[in-house]
């Protein structure tokens, strides 16, 4: 992905949340730092087994995190719609990543390099409280995939999904609004097109979604998550 890298226009710098919370002169640094690099539909944005060289965030596109079982089969963890930052566990601890980080439609990533992420975590009160965010509803967003990856009811599953695509602290740029395809869900889900939009269908019927061109508008995001 990052074999194009370039420096982020003015507007993909105001794209990004977590910015606004920084000292000026923490700002200019991660700001100097940051490079953006473009992926298409189906490019690895991540691979298990390769080290951390940056953390990254999604400035327009929709991402998937998962990883593969060892009967071949895969397990999606999580979805990554524009303004969602990940990979901060493992900046933090320098590691190898554990999952795969693909693209499912035409991406732009912002990436930090791990040296500034490190160096801004010495130095900044502010982009600590930040990560500790991150760190802590990234814990209880796996948690509520693993309950969601072993359920049967294909209705709570796309529920559940819709809810983590709107996750306030991971995804701040949604507003509640998605602009996403019953394909593209489907892949998050690992259900079927048609079995997918039979699931929306019936959440909008029970005034939890509204259905739209291009996506949906989310109208009750806590009925969503304990579907």
């Amino acid at each position: 992905m990052l074999q194009t890298r370039r420096t982020p226009t003015a507007q993909e710098l105001a794209s990004i949340p977590w910015l606004v919370s920084l000292k000026p002169q923490d700002r200019r640094l991660a700001e100097q730092a940051l490079e953006v690099g473009d992926c298409l539909q189906g490019d690895y944005v991540c691979i298990a087994g390769k080290p951390v060289r940056y953390w990254l965030g999604v400035i327009d596109g929709l991402l998937k995190m998962s990883n593969n079982r060892a009967d071949g089969s895969s397990i999606s963890y999580a979805g990554l719609p524009t303004g969602g930052w990940f990979g901060e566990g493992t900046a933090l601890k320098r590691e190898h990543y554990r999952y795969d980080i693909q693209a499912l439609r035409k991406s732009t990533i912002a990436a930090l390099p791990v040296d500034t992420f490190h160096l801004l975590l010495n130095r900044s009160i502010e982009f600590n409280r930040i990560i500790m965010n991150q760190l802590s509803e990234r814990v209880g967003q796996f948690i509520t995939s693993r309950e969601t990856d072993r359920m049967s009811n294909p209705d709570s599953r796309v529920a559940r999904s819709l809810a983590a695509l709107v996750n306030p602290v991971l995804a701040p740029s949604s507003d509640n609004a998605l602009r996403i395809t019953q394909q593209e869900l489907a892949y998050l889900v690992g259900l079927s097109r048609q079995r997918v939009n039979m699931a929306l269908v019936k959440l909008a019927q029970e005034q939890l979604i509204a259905l739209e061109y291009g996506g949906l508008q989310v109208l009750d995001r806590a009925a969503l998550t304990d579907y």
